[in-house]
């Protein structure tokens, strides 16, 4: 895959799962506003989002063949451990955005340009720490680790 190619499909997945996270995010605080519907739409999209990101990015970005459960739940926990660093981007954007115009379209500007931000460190942290055969090779319980 070229750099252009890569790049457009990367862009691409990351818009699919900006929208999942987004669309959580408004069937949440569909049934309410305030501190705690924002909290829990906040989790449930980021939830959402991320598993959505992480079967596209293992299947068509890295090509990672599942080999097993196990490895593909220890993969996923590296690949959530990046992801807390791009979350902290993303939800100051969101939040900062949020107080400074209570206004839930720049409430979601806010949450795209975290996104963006985001997406772009995430996805070098994966390829370096998460998509390598080293980084399995480092969890316990694994034939590499023994």
């Amino acid at each position: 895959m070229t750099l252009g190619q890569l790049v457009v499909r990367y862009a691409l997945f990351a818009g699919i799962a900006t929208a999942v996270n987004l669309g959580v995010q408004r069937l949440v605080l569909w049934f309410g506003t305030g501190t705690l519907p924002f909290i829990g739409a906040l989790l449930a999209g980021t939830m959402a989002g991320l598993v959505a990101k992480y079967v596209l990015d293992k299947k068509w970005i890295f090509y990672q063949p599942s080999r097993d459960v196990a490895e593909d739940g220890r993969r996923f926990t590296l690949y959530t451990a990046m992801g807390l660093i791009t979350t902290a981007i993303f939800w100051s954007a969101e939040t900062g955005a949020w107080l400074i115009w209570h206004d839930p379209t720049m409430r979601e500007v806010g949450a795209v340009l975290g996104l963006t931000v985001g997406y772009v460190t995430k996805y070098h942290l994966d390829r370096r720490f998460v998509f390598t055969d080293r980084a399995l090779a480092a969890q316990p319980g694994t034939a590499e680790a023994a």
